[in-house]
């Protein structure tokens, strides 16, 4: 078989149907250079959010199951209208849902995980010099027969997935931005956009906020060792590579300088009546798992005499349907306090005073902070919403400031 390219194409570069046909037509093109070409595509635009909110207006907190089986129907209407334009331009295409793929994965409905890639159809249709179009994001059981779903961003977790399998010489993620920036550009005017990065920062970046790629793909990438772009579909020259170096390789090491700030609109804290950290945690995944709800992503944790707290993120779904059944529960309250974190992802944060200027500064401009965490890599203060916007154009600022690490 020749060399497989895999390519994942992100819901707002399929919003439109004139857009369905530009990317067939550019990969109609690379088919055409002699390549094997398998795509991963998203729902179209807004579509995921559409079906979500149909959802909650029949049922305050609907089945896992069942909004699985809503949501994959978002990627399948990407995939089949992708391999009908294909089909148009005379290049022979056919479309696999993630089960028909061989996506295998756990039962873990709204948030499943990748537990193997047995891809018969797709390596049989690749053969027979077909373009291969897979929708993303979903997969299937393969002791229940269930359709699951990957989580938000999961269509990213599907490619570098399939490029393991097919050991493509690297996992293209095609997005309408320029490439990874050192922002988000609603918040902060021309951020810098990164040639390369090491897949370690980019992990830590996406697990503190960065919309540019799910967090589990870039994990997985680097686990599976599978180089991953980002880039335009408008740029054939920009984007950004993402090396598997890590991330200590770097001369600045212990500069303290940042590489981005991102950010998550909506952190929730729960409160679990416990005598210790080990039991709330226990109490906290029984209670996920009794109502079948997927577990947010834990930004941080702390024990007091008699009960412990958690501060989550998740899809806006998912924390709805938490608040929604944690009313009813004896040991667990939510804390509504309204609020945000914001990361500054760098090198050298905790051989540097970089916590204290960010503290700082956030002050001086009447922001408070009511949590902070440090890792090797991150600083992460957790404020108001109120402030997101301010605090991340703040600390963006740092960037461009020699001595901002020392």
């Amino acid at each position: 078989m020749k060399q497989v390219i895999v390519r994942k194409y992100g819901g707002a570069g399929l919003s439109r149907p004139e857009q369905i046909v530009e990317v067939a037509k550019a990969t109609a093109d690379l088919r055409k250079q002699g390549h094997s070409v398998v795509l991963v595509v998203s729902a179209m635009g807004k579509t995921t959010d559409q079906l979500v909110d149909l959802a909650h207006s029949v049922s305050s907190a609907p089945n896992r199951r069942e909004l699985d089986m809503l949501l994959s129907t978002g990627e399948r209407v990407s995939m089949a209208l992708m391999s009908m334009a294909l089909h148009e331009l005379g290049c022979p295409a056919i479309s696999f849902t993630g089960s028909q793929a061989g996506v295998f994965t756990n039962s873990s409905h709204s948030d499943a995980h990748i537990v193997d890639i047995r891809p018969v159809r797709v390596e049989s249709a690749l053969q027979e010099g077909k373009v291969v179009v897979i929708a993303g994001f979903q997969g299937v059981n393969p002791e229940t027969k269930e359709i699951t779903t990957l989580g938000r961003g999961g269509s990213d977790t599907t490619a570098v997935a399939l490029a393991a399998h097919f050991q493509s010489p690297r996992c293209e993620i095609i997005k309408n931005v320029p490439g990874i920036c050192s922002a988000d550009p609603r918040y902060v005017v021309n951020p810098t956009t990164y040639l390369s990065l090491p897949a370690q920062v980019a992990a830590e970046m996406s697990f503190w906020g960065a919309k540019i790629l799910h967090y589990r793909s870039v994990e997985l990438a680097q686990a599976l060792k599978v180089p991953l772009f980002v880039g335009n579909i408008h740029d054939e020259n920009g984007g950004t590579h993402l090396t598997l170096n890590a991330a200590g390789d770097e001369d600045m090491y212990e500069s303290g300088r940042i590489l981005s700030v991102n950010s998550h609109s909506v952190v929730e804290t729960f409160e679990i009546q416990s005598d210790s950290m080990n039991s709330a945690l226990n109490e906290w995944s029984n209670f996920l798992n009794k109502h079948q709800l997927p577990h947010p992503q834990i930004l941080a944790s702390a024990a007091e005499p008699s009960k412990a707290r958690v501060m989550v993120t998740a899809p806006p779904e998912t924390l709805s349907s938490i608040r929604e059944l944690v009313t009813g529960v004896k040991n667990i309250s939510c804390i509504n306090e309204s609020l945000c974190s914001v990361t500054a992802t760098c090198y050298g944060s905790t051989s540097s005073q970089l916590s204290d200027k960010i503290v700082q500064l956030l002050a001086n401009h009447e922001i408070g902070v009511k949590k902070m965490t440090l890792s090797s890599m991150s600083i992460s203060c957790f404020v108001p919403v109120e402030h997101q916007e301010r605090a991340v154009q703040l600390i963006h600022k740092l960037i461009d400031n020699s001595e901002n690490g020392n």
